[in-house]
């Protein structure tokens, strides 16, 4: 997969942006990083998306930039040389497709059912656009017509907004999903842009939906892990599960037989995707002990450390189910 678009997946979220004044484009693409979304899809249905993204691609270079509602070959040109790193359509044209193609520009055509999905897979793409995606069926149709394609991604836009997002990000299939709940024509136009970065935190953090998964404690020896773990069962009627290294007490509480990372143990935070929560913690900072990366039987990431302990624990993101 490109290397633009593997940067769009780990993000997860693609604000879809009509300006009309180009004078927001750069403290919005500011505020939309500010809210941990580094990319935006400016569209050319207004005059002023070609300079906007120019503005955007010089000035705010970390944010990832891109023209979206492009429906001709000359668009593509206009884009790429004002600095769009990718190119979204609403459906599949395909003399722009294969521009993009022999250029090398990621193209991410609109497709809604599968003799659009055929005739992209043709062009060797990857990952394409599901739109309008509640309009068309939403996730139920997804998951319907995915099964046929297993090397393709969907990046669904079209009725995704703050509520239903977590649920289409949990589908594997789904690479990435388009929305401007984030960023209305009001928020803009107003030059709201504390509310577009709230609403930018707020969409992150419902996409990664961070919460508590357990918390492991060090025992040290096997019979002690045992007794809290009965104490702990007995008191509050916690079911019992015996593993190999560890003995849970209900989901919550694990009891670890010998040690684990850190000096009293560890604390699981859970997240809807183990990949897109790494990326985000990353660009704030966060540095990742990827030697400690546990795989499930299919060669998927389920579980990496913090490199830093906080009071004795270490703590670790864990793929939820």
């Amino acid at each position: 997969m490109h290397t633009v678009l593997e940067e769009l997946g780990k993000i997860g979220i693609v604000p879809v942006i009509a300006i009309n004044d180009v004078e927001k484009a750069v403290p919005l693409a500011k505020a939309l990083k500010a809210g941990g979304i580094p990319c935006a899809e400016i569209t050319f249905r207004t005059a002023q998306g070609e300079e906007s993204i120019r503005r955007i691609a010089n000035e705010v270079p970390d944010v990832l930039v891109g023209a979206g509602t492009v429906l001709t070959c000359d668009q593509v040109d206009r884009a790429v040389g004002a600095g769009a790193k990718f190119i979204v359509s609403p459906g599949l044209n395909p003399r722009v497709v294969a521009y993009c193609v022999q250029k090398g520009i990621p193209v991410t055509p609109g497709c809604s059912n599968p003799s659009d999905i055929e005739a992209a897979l043709e062009f060797g793409l990857e990952v394409v656009k599901f739109f309008p995606a509640e309009q068309s069926g939403g996730l139920d149709y997804i998951k319907a017509i995915a099964a046929p394609f297993p090397s393709l991604k969907f990046m669904p836009t079209g009725g995704i907004n703050a509520g239903n997002i977590a649920k289409y990000i949990a589908f594997d299939k789904i690479f990435a999903c388009g929305g401007s709940w984030m960023v209305s024509a009001d928020l803009i136009n107003s030059g709201d842009f504390e509310k577009i970065t709230a609403l930018s935190r707020e969409a992150v953090l419902n996409l990664l939906g961070f919460r508590f998964a357990h918390m492991g404690i060090n025992s040290g020896k096997e019979e002690a892990a045992a007794q809290a773990a009965k104490f702990f069962g007995t008191l509050f009627g916690l079911a019992i599960k015996d593993g190999n290294s560890s003995v849970f007490a209900g989901d919550c509480i694990e009891l670890v037989k010998t040690t684990s990372p850190g000096a009293h143990g560890h604390i699981a935070i859970g997240t809807n995707s183990i990949t897109r929560a790494i990326a985000y913690l990353e660009r704030n900072g966060i540095a990742f002990d990827h030697d400690s990366a546990k795989k499930d039987s299919a060669g998927k990431l389920i579980a990496l450390y913090l490199k830093e302990e906080i009071l004795g624990f270490a703590v670790h993101l864990l793929q939820l189910k």
